[in-house]
């Protein structure tokens, strides 16, 4: 669990670089940086889902992780409520910026294949370079959102330390194709971010994140209908 540790704690660092370093800018330098954030989220979006979806083994099982899993998040309006609990912090438009952050940190394929390759064989390389990245990273989102961004760090945590769990246990059943499968559906993620971060499209990313568990759910389904 060291590179996961790691990992928060370069996101949590980040986080207050850029908090302070937000103070000082402009609002027409916080603009250009939205845009910027907004861009990237799209092209890594785009890249992700194109990259993963020639691997993928069954073509509509990230459609049908799609469809379920945003009529469950809108169900329980998680995009809701998870606005209701940042608001508090009174920072206009920090809901996207942390759903953001969350999604960029978490959903990319070394923040997935890092604790499983930690897990399995002992290897934190990918999550070493993953905290470099997210270092980086979280310091410009925190120059646009400010310092809240660092909670990611929390979600993160969880979210590899769930993966670096299950893969001591499940770690047998979690092939390349199923990671490919997973990051067609990060992509989409993404890039629904990204829309919302250059107000062409309000897409509520968060209502859409249980697809992310119904691709783990369906996979082990077919997997024990198959052997």
């Amino acid at each position: 669990m060291i590179g996961t540790i790691t990992n928060a704690i370069a996101i949590v660092i980040g986080s207050t670089i850029g908090g302070i370093t937000k103070k000082g800018l402009k609002e027409n330098y916080k603009s250009a940086l939205f845009d910027a954030i907004g861009l990237c989220a799209l092209c890594l979006g785009v890249s992700m889902f194109c990259n993963n979806l020639p691997n993928g083994k069954y073509p509509v099982l990230f459609i049908i992780a799609m469809a379920l899993g945003t009529l469950i998040g809108t169900y329980f309006d998680i995009d809701g409520k998870f606005n209701k609990l940042t608001a508090k912090t009174g920072n206009e438009g920090f809901a996207k910026g942390l759903s953001t952050a969350i999604l960029l940190f978490c959903i990319g394929s070394l923040s997935i294949l890092g604790p499983v390759q930690s897990a399995l064989y002992g290897d934190n390389t990918l999550l070493y370079t993953n905290a470099t990245l997210d270092f980086i990273t979280s310091i410009i989102l925190s120059c646009a959102y400010g310092l809240g961004i660092m909670w990611s760090a929390v979600v993160l945590f969880l979210w590899q330390g769930s993966i670096y769990l299950l893969s001591l246990y499940l770690g047998q059943y979690m092939s390349n194709v199923f990671f490919a499968e997973l990051s067609i559906v990060g992509g989409i993620l993404i890039l629904s971010s990204g829309l919302s971060i250059l107000k062409i499209k309000d897409t509520k990313t968060m209502n859409m994140l249980p697809s992310l568990f119904i691709i783990p759910v369906i996979w082990l389904i077919l997997h024990f209908l198959n052997s």
